[in-house]
């Protein structure tokens, strides 16, 4: 297992993505500050500027190509070659996706550190009571970790795809109409009016979990879901798609 994570790591480091992906993520938070203006300091601190939505862009691209890639050009039989069984292949490669993710969170608080600092929007201080009466520091770190959970669940959905279709193309495509439409697609069959009880625990309602935290009132109306069953969803599909995608790692020929 070690041989293996250390060879995925090693891949990892030297993609250009895995390293151009945090300065585009610094811009893509600085123009978030910019575009919601100066009197959104709270939410804009919560939300570490929106980075839920823009690490969930990273990961889709970065872990699309994770499998299909390597299938495209027919470099997974190397790592099934050297590898003892097909688990520690798929695991080593699920496991580096979750470190990545975890390191995005950690640089997305960081960086809201430091535009705080910036004279960009109005100072507000980290003691201040945001969602929950909670100070906003806690706030921030709360949405950070719940959003990890959240982004671990796509990152479960992108490997079964990966492992599915070839096409990185059709991967990322596939990935990125999922965790964008998602909400609305949910959204639709809940309004429905029919069978709301059952609908509520479809997949892609999952993906409302952040957002659902800090902006409950409109989400709720959305998810029909408290946020510990959004939780308790989240993490239970997050399960199926790790055994799913693994089931169909395993059965696939190369």
């Amino acid at each position: 297992m070690r041989t293996s994570l250390h060879q995925e790591f090693y891949k990892l480091a030297h993609q250009k993505m895995t390293w151009l992906s945090p300065i585009i993520l610094f811009v893509l938070m600085l123009i978030t500050s910019y575009a919601m203006g100066y009197n959104e300091s709270k939410l804009l601190t919560i939300t570490c500027y929106d980075a839920p939505d823009w690490i969930i862009l990273i990961l889709v691209i970065v872990g699309s190509t994770t499998f299909s890639m390597e299938f495209q050009n027919r470099a997974i039989l190397t790592l099934l070659y050297k590898a003892p069984n097909k688990f520690e292949v798929y695991l080593s490669k699920y496991i580096v996706l979750l470190c990545y993710n975890v390191c995005l969170h950690l640089w997305a608080m960081l960086i809201t550190c430091l535009l705080r600092l910036t004279p960009i929007n109005r100072p507000v201080a980290w003691s201040a009571i945001g969602q929950y009466h909670q100070p906003l520091w806690l706030n921030m770190f709360t949405t950070s970790a719940i959003d990890v959970l959240t982004t671990t669940f796509i990152i479960s959905l992108i490997l079964g795809l990966s492992c599915l279709i070839n096409s990185n193309a059709i991967v990322i495509s596939v990935s990125l109409l999922v965790v964008f439409m998602g909400q609305f697609v949910s959204a639709g069959l809940l309004n429905t009016n029919q069978l709301v009880t059952i609908l509520r625990w479809n997949p892609f309602n999952m993906t409302n979990l952040t957002r659902q935290y800090y902006n409950y009132t409109t989400y709720y109306e959305t998810s029909h879901l408290i946020n510990s069953q959004l939780l308790m969803g989240t993490i239970g599909y997050t399960l199926a798609f790790v055994i799913i995608g693994y089931l169909i790692f395993r059965k696939k020929r190369f």
